[in-house]
C-alpha cells in the first residue's frame, strides 16, 4: 500500500494541530470553538456555510465550515470535482480534508452516515481548483516481496523499473517514450497511444555484444536512435545507430571503442559525442557527414577531444538546446562540469566546475561548488518562460539517485531542489514512496531515467527502487 511506512495517526494529528494553527493565524475566520463536539443528530439537516482557503491543488488542506457534522469521522465523505477528499479530523462545526488530484470543477459536497443512509450538504461557492505539478504514480507496481519481477503489457499489468536507465522521448512522436535499460534488460517503449509497456529490442538484437546501454539519443531531424554500450575490452562496440524508416529496429554499429557511459548529439550541427569510462575521454564523431547508406553502416573513426580529471568514473552529457553549452554529469563523483561549445571549429572545449564539489558526496542546496550533490543521474533542459529575452532562457532539472530527488540547476549555478525529500515532519527519512506535493510529500527511492513533455509540461521518472515510472 502507498505510505504504508508513514504512522498515518501522527500525520493526521500533526496536520490537524497545523491546520487549526493556520486557521486562527490567517485571521479569516473565527477561532475553533473550544466547546465539545457533539455527534451527528440524523433528526437534523446539515449544512456546509464556507471553506478555507477559497483556491488551491491537489494536496492542498481544506478547511469546511458548517454544522451538524458530528465527531465521528468514519460517518464523513467529502468530495471535491466529485473525486473523494481524505478526510484528517472532524468536529460538530468543521471538517478537515485534503484536496484530491483532478477537483476540476470544485464542488464541494459532504456526506455525513453510511454510505447507505446519508445525509448531503453543499457549499454554494465553488473551490478554485488550480493545477499544479505533483507527483503521481502512472504505471508500475512493487509487491510486499519485490519479486513482482518484469512483464510487458497494458499500464495496469506492467511490472518492471528495477534497473538504472536513461530515457529520450521520440521529437516526431511524444506518445512514445524510449528508455535504455542497464544491465541486460534491453531497449524498452512506453507507448500512451495504447497505453502499454513493451521491450523494443533484446540486448542482443541491439547488437552490442554487451548488455549494458548507457545512453539513448535521437538526431536533429528524429530519424535515428543512437544507443551508447558499455562494453569492456578495446575496439568492441560503442554506439549503434537505428533508423526510423525501419521502426528503430535495424541496429547497425556505429563506433568501436570501450567503455561508452553516455551519448549525446549537437542539437545544430548534428556531431555525436560519447565518453569513455577508462580514460574519462570525450570523443567527438561527425554523425551528419556519416549517414548510413544503403545499410553498409560499419565502424567509423572518432577524435579525442579532451580528458576530464575523473578517470573510471562515469560520465554523459547534455547539451543545450541552443548547442551553446553542455553539463557533463560526473555521475560517482557527485558534480556537474560545464563545457562551452566553439562554433567556429564545431567542438566543446575544455569544460570547468559549474556545481557541486568532486570527490564530496552530499546533500546541500546551494551556488557552485557550495552545493553538494550525491550521484546525479540523467538531467534534462527545460525553457522557463520567465526568462523570455534572457541570454540563457533554460532551466536544468537532474535526478539524484543516493539524494532521492529532482534538483534544479539554474543558468546562474544556483542548485536548489524542485522534487522528493518530502516534509521531515511527515517522515524522518528521505526516500520512500509517497505520492503528492514535490515538496511537502513527494518521496523517490533512488530516481535516475529523467524525461520532460512540453507539449505536457510534465516530466517522467523512472524511480528505480519502487519499481515505477
Amino acid at each position: 500500500m502507498r505510505n504504508k511506512f508513514i504512522s498515518k495517526w501522527k500525520v493526521w494529528s500533526m496536520l490537524f494541530a497545523l491546520l487549526v494553527t493556520l486557521t486562527c493565524i490567517s485571521g479569516c475566520k473565527e477561532e475553533v470553538s473550544d466547546s465539545p463536539s457533539e455527534p451527528h443528530d440524523p433528526s437534523k439537516p446539515v449544512e456546509v456555510t464556507d471553506f478555507l482557503p477559497k483556491s488551491g491543488g491537489v494536496g492542498q488542506r481544506l478547511v469546511i465550515y458548517g454544522s451538524n457534522f458530528g465527531n465521528d469521522k468514519s460517518l464523513v465523505r467529502v468530495t471535491v470535482g466529485g473525486n473523494k477528499a481524505i478526510v484528517i479530523g472532524v468536529n460538530s462545526e468543521s471538517i478537515y480534508c485534503v484536496v484530491p488530484e483532478k477537483a476540476y470543477n470544485g464542488d464541494i459536497k459532504v456526506y455525513i452516515g453510511s454510505e447507505e443512509n446519508s445525509k448531503l450538504a453543499q457549499a454554494t461557492e465553488v473551490f478554485d481548483y488550480q493545477r499544479k505539478k505533483v507527483v503521481s504514480t502512472l504505471v508500475g507496481y512493487k509487491n510486499e516481496r519485490d519479486d513482482q519481477g518484469w512483464t510487458s503489457g497494458s499500464f495496469e499489468e506492467v511490472a518492471g523499473f528495477a534497473q538504472p536507465c536513461l530515457m529520450s522521448f521520440d521529437p516526431l512522436n511524444r506518445d512514445h517514450l524510449y528508455i535504455s535499460y542497464d544491465n541486460g534488460l534491453g531497449l524498452y517503449l512506453v507507448n500512451f497511444s495504447d497505453s502499454t509497456v513493451v521491450q523494443h529490442l533484446s540486448p542482443s538484437a541491439v547488437g552490442s555484444g554487451g548488455n549494458r546501454f548507457r545512453g539513448i539519443q535521437f538526431t536533429p531531424d528524429g530519424e535515428y536512435i543512437v544507443v551508447g554500450h558499455s562494453n569492456p575490452g578495446e575496439n568492441v562496440v560503442s554506439n549503434t545507430i537505428l533508423s526510423r524508416a525501419n521502426n528503430f529496429k535495424d541496429p547497425q554499429i556505429l563506433t568501436q571503442s570501450r567503455g561508452n557511459q553516455g551519448v549525446a548529439i549537437h542539437p545544430v550541427n548534428g556531431e555525436l559525442y560519447f565518453c569513455e569510462f577508462q580514460t574519462g575521454t570525450l570523443r567527438r564523431y561527425d554523425l551528419m557527414n556519416s549517414q548510413p547508406v544503403g545499410g553498409t553502416l560499419g565502424p567509423k573513426d572518432y577524435e579525442d577531444l579532451y580528458k576530464i580529471q575523473d578517470v573510471s568514473w562515469e560520465f554523459w552529457l547534455s547539451i543545450h538546446p541552443t548547442g551553446d553549452y553542455a553539463y557533463i554529469i560526473v555521475r560517482n563523483q557527485h558534480y556537474i562540469l560545464r563545457t562551452d561549445y566553439n562554433w567556429e571549429t564545431q567542438r566543446f572545449m575544455v569544460p570547468y566546475l559549474v556545481c557541486g564539489e568532486p570527490r564530496s558526496a552530499g546533500y546541500q542546496d546551494g551556488v557552485g561548488a557550495s552545493a553538494r550533490l550525491n550521484l546525479p543521474y540523467q538531467g534534462v533542459f527545460v525553457k522557463n518562460p520567465e526568462y523570455e529575452g534572457d541570454e540563457d532562457e533554460y532551466d536544468f532539472y537532474f535526478t539524484e539517485q543516493q539524494n532521492h530527488d529532482i534538483r534544479l540547476l539554474l543558468p546562474d549555478g544556483r542548485v536548489e531542489t524542485f522534487a522528493g525529500r518530502g516534509s521531515t515532519g511527515l517522515n524522518a527519512n528521505n526516500w520512500g514512496y509517497v505520492d503528492g506535493d514535490l515538496r511537502l510529500e513527494a518521496r523517490f527511492n533512488e530516481p535516475s531515467g529523467l524525461a520532460y513533455n512540453e507539449e505536457e509540461g510534465a516530466f517522467y521518472v523512472v524511480d528505480v527502487m519502487n519499481r515505477r515510472l
